[in-house]
């Protein structure tokens, strides 16, 4: 039985990471990865980049390394500093080969007892560094799984009431931030499935499936911010309003909405209402505006409340992003 080793901290996570991995699995029977903390260099936390990991390969071991030495260097002392901890922190467990693209292979080999494995030292078959990736995500992004990529970007959601808009702002504010945006899929849906103006349940589960398939389809495109109108807990509001009470697996995807989306914006009711044919009256649009309310209230979901004229809205979320900080989930004064 053989134990493959990589380390590092994938700040953050590239194919270039992924083809020493890869290897790794392919020519061990375990493989562990062993992932500094690094807030130096990045802001995404140690268990967000660990997770990559995980999920992309789920034999690997991942081992989280909160108090890794720092210091990066090739003195012996630096050296000796790092073949001590890894050492330590791998507790005497046998390593068969390690790899690497960096300096510090020969070294940590030598410490493990270990093969030194090179992988694609001179970053010709994967021509990316994890530096020039955090300096420009949008520019590399075909260097970074989808899975990555979606945290290198900043979420932002929708939401309100009928003909509150939600669909006007998106579009001006992906036009204003250079990026892409997230039609409601559940208009299209309905305009295509409606009987008598009316979704089952079920078609309402498809509506909040359907939506979550596109954002993942859309989001590799996003450049910083990632605009999204409307989501599952929306959904599940019309489902409480036409049907008493949200199917099962639509309440499932709501209750994930605050992990899913990193920021939400409410459009107020404040502007004059468009009347269509898939809407029930400006009464009914202050009810469900009422609920969408209760529902991000049930969910504890933070929110920012735009109102005013489109450029007034522009403005305040421009102002939201400039003072928030999606690693640390909170909106600095």
């Amino acid at each position: 039985m053989t134990t493959g080793l990589t380390l590092g901290k994938f700040a953050p996570l590239h194919l270039g990471h992924q083809a020493i991995i890869e290897r790794a699995l392919r020519e061990n029977d375990s493989v562990v990865v062993l992932i500094y903390d690094a807030p130096e260099f990045t802001p995404i936390p140690l268990g967000v980049r660990a997770d990559w990991i995980r999920q992309l390969y789920p034999s690997v071991e991942v081992i989280e390394c909160w108090d890794g030495p720092m210091q990066v260097g090739n003195t012996p002392e630096i050296e000796a500093m790092h073949e001590q901890y890894i050492l330590r922190t791998l507790a005497e467990r046998p390593i068969a080969n390690f790899y690497s693209s960096e300096f510090y292979g020969a070294h940590v080999s030598r410490a493990l007892g270990a093969h030194d494995c090179r992988v694609d030292e001179a970053r010709q078959q994967v021509p990316i560094s994890a530096t020039a990736i955090r300096e420009s995500p949008y520019d590399h992004r075909q260097f970074v799984d989808p899975l990555v990529y979606r945290d290198l970007v900043t979420w932002v959601v929708l939401l309100g009431a009928p003909s509150t808009g939600k669909t006007t702002l998106c579009q001006a504010l992906a036009d204003r931030f250079r990026t892409v945006w997230m039609p409601e899929y559940g208009r299209e849906y309905w305009e295509a499935h409606q009987q008598q103006r009316r979704l089952t349940p079920e078609q309402l589960v498809d509506i909040a499936v359907g939506h979550r398939e596109r954002e993942e389809q859309l989001a590799h495109d996003a450049r910083e911010y990632f605009f999204v109108d409307t989501d599952a807990s929306t959904t599940a509001v019309f489902a409480g309003y036409y049907h008493g009470q949200p199917h099962p697996a639509l309440r499932t995807l709501a209750n994930h909405t605050p992990q899913r989306y990193d920021l939400a914006l409410v459009c107020d009711t404040d502007i004059p209402y468009d009347d269509t044919d898939d809407r029930s009256g400006e009464a009914n649009r202050a009810i469900m505006q009422r609920r969408v309310l209760g529902e991000l209230h049930r969910l504890r979901r933070p929110y920012v409340l735009l109102r005013g004229s489109l450029a007034d809205r522009i403005e305040q979320v421009q102002r939201t992003l400039a003072m928030y900080d999606k690693w640390n989930t909170r909106l600095n004064a």
